[in-house]
């Protein structure tokens, strides 16, 4: 049901002590609520309390007011439903909808907004199926939001069609790839790209790892926090935050590169960025186009590498290495398993990380012979798996 513009009453009420005051009444819903503006010593005039009604006027129309075309109800989602998502997501939202969904749909009426209008509009995208969909399923959330304020009694994306399946498979790596990738890369990359390739931690939680987040003792890697675009949030759901097994030899390359890197106190992340004083991590885009892709390139890699695609590359590798499929799932810690997987993956630990075991003695990391040792070697009981490779390149 549509709410009217509210212009409201402006009226002046007597006090028993004191000056009258000014009182502006408006309808909420349901109810009458009035509010005090203002005295009649502060405002002698009704223009005067009318010019301090404009700001309280704005306010109350800003919620009450039912938007009539599709850019209204964009700015009422944008200003109501976008601060609860996370700012990565928000910044998503709103430059799809700036670049995309606006310029087409912005001057159309709610009621104007029809299923196979939008479905046939998608079609003429040149944009990637999963982009589409992604496309699709904002405009769909914008149209649940005018649902949950009484702004519209349907919505009409639900019925809208359109795939999200990819157009072609995902990259992965070889052992041998991943072997002349690394002998190519410099630190901190080269122990960047292993971590990520033997634990298939997102790039948002393998930049966000702190030192103190390593337990070399229980041999695990605990998960907190993920951090994109600089700005520290929480992980991805709650599966994500079940700490990793460390492999012995895991825990050789992480101690070698504590005993090398500039910030290796337990507060200081894994891969602080000189630039920011180790106060914050490198960027991932940076990294990745300034020397994960040459290394690759020079490696003699024609598949397009990114970061995503370590951990695409860890998943195959487990599952290449004969793990069942809730080991695997408890390894790459997805969401969408029953009650009774969770239970089952629980149990499994020794699985996990004889699985992790596997890819990390299976993968040489080269690691300096100038390696000074400053730090003490991990529990002999963690040590072991890992094939150490003399990197002669010049410059390493």
């Amino acid at each position: 049901m549509s709410r009217r513009y509210q212009e409201g009453c402006l009226y002046r009420e007597k006090r028993k002590a004191g000056p009258h005051v000014w009182v502006f009444r408006y309808r909420d819903g349901q109810h009458n609520r009035k509010e005090q503006i203002g005295t009649v010593e502060q405002l002698p005039t009704k223009s005067d309390a009318l010019k301090r009604c404009e700001q309280l006027r704005s306010n109350i129309n800003r919620e009450t007011r039912s938007p009539r075309t599709f850019e209204e109800l964009v700015d009422h989602y944008t200003q109501h439903e976008l601060p609860r998502k996370s700012p990565y997501t928000g910044e998503v939202y709103a430059g799809f909808l700036k670049k995309w969904v606006c310029p087409e749909w912005a001057d159309y009426s709610l009621s104007e907004v029809k299923t196979v209008a939008v479905e046939s509009w998608l079609s003429t995208l040149t944009l990637s199926p999963g982009t589409k969909a992604k496309l699709r399923n904002i405009m769909h959330a914008i149209f649940n939001h005018a649902i949950r304020w009484e702004f519209a009694s349907t919505n009409p994306i639900t019925l809208v069609r359109q795939s999200a399946k990819r157009t072609r498979v995902p990259d992965v790596l070889t052992v041998e790839e991943i072997v002349a990738l690394l002998s190519e890369l410099r630190e901190p990359w080269r122990t960047a790209v292993y971590v990520g390739v033997t634990t298939g931690l997102r790039v948002s939680e393998l930049l966000a790892l702190k030192w103190a987040d390593v337990d070399f003792v229980t041999g695990e890697i605990c998960l907190s926090r993920g951090i994109v675009r600089q700005r520290i949030g929480t992980m991805k759901t709650e599966a994500s935050c079940k700490p990793l097994p460390l492999d012995g030899g895991l825990a050789d390359v992480l101690t070698n590169w504590r005993g090398r890197c500039p910030y290796n106190q337990d507060a200081d992340y894994i891969f602080g960025s000189p630039d920011k004083q180790g106060k914050q991590p490198y960027w991932p885009t940076a990294a990745m186009e300034d020397h994960v892709r040459p290394a690759a390139k020079r490696a003699g890699i024609q598949k397009r590498i990114g970061w995503h695609v370590l951990r695409h590359t860890f998943g195959t590798l487990v599952k290449s290495q004969g793990a069942d499929v809730a080991t695997t799932q408890a390894l790459l810690r997805h969401a969408n398993a029953s009650i009774t997987m969770d239970r089952y993956v629980q149990a499994v630990t020794p699985a996990k990380r004889e699985a992790q075991s596997r890819i990390v003695k299976s993968l040489p990391f080269p690691i300096s012979p100038a390696f000074s040792g400053l730090f003490p070697r991990v529990p002999t009981r963690l040590t072991g798996g890992l094939q150490l490779v003399e990197y002669e390149r010049q410059g390493a």
